[in-house]
């Protein structure tokens, strides 16, 4: 057997055991025990940002526990963290659009990358990036689409860590707020007005090229 699709099948096991036994919320319950040594506490919540996507946990789980060991002054550490687990979806699709020459890419799969390209050559790699951030979309499908539409790593990133900045502040304030963490779960830590802000915030990102786009068709016509 190929080593290769040995180690891959290896760790998806190992991923799908650790989603069985665990949960983001089983995994609040335990933080005090990680709390009692910040050093470990520190590793803990690294290994988490890399394994987080295997895992499906969201990304908002980061900034809840960064809230909870270091208070709001943790919220610049969320936000790296939350920048950092968003690069393997991005890479892996990424990849995935670099093997389309062998014809590994269903029809679907070709339509929507070449949906994403237009969108991002109206907007920009980094104004299209910052914008899907802000709207209450998935973070996991914006990396991947990202990573599908070509987008170029550095604006990547950076598109993402401004995007990302309500998310990974508000996360962090609940989790400072241990007790409304607890009650509600790592969804607790959206405020609807803050989901709407946001949202309209990403929507006027993408206004001034979409009207750009619609003059100059309406001029080229």
């Amino acid at each position: 057997m190929n080593r290769r699709a040995l180690a891959a099948g290896v760790l998806a096991l190992l991923a799908l055991v650790a989603a069985w036994l665990a949960s983001p919320d089983l995994l609040l319950s335990r933080v005090d025990w990680l709390l009692a040594d910040p050093l470990r506490f520190a590793v803990a919540l690294c290994a988490l940002a890399v394994v987080r996507p295997l895992l499906a946990w969201p990304t908002s789980l980061l900034g809840v526990l960064a809230g909870y060991a270091y208070g709001v002054a943790g919220a610049p550490l969320a936000l790296a963290l939350i920048t950092l687990t968003s690069v393997p979806p991005y890479r892996v699709a990424l990849r995935g659009r670099e093997g389309w020459g062998a014809g590994r890419a269903s029809g679907l799969t070709r339509r929507a990358a070449e949906a994403g390209e237009r969108a991002v050559g109206v907007a920009g790699d980094f104004r299209s990036v910052a914008a899907s951030r802000l709207l209450p979309t998935p973070s996991d499908a914006v990396s991947v689409a990202a990573g599908l539409a070509g987008v170029r790593l550095r604006p990547y990133l950076v598109g993402t860590a401004v995007g990302e900045v309500p998310w990974a502040v508000a996360a962090t304030v609940a989790g400072a707020s241990a007790g409304r963490v607890a009650a509600g779960g790592v969804g607790a830590a959206f405020d609807p007005r803050l989901v709407a802000a946001a949202a309209l915030a990403g929507l006027l990102l993408l206004a001034g090229p979409a009207y750009r786009r619609y003059v100059n068709s309406r001029s080229g016509a």
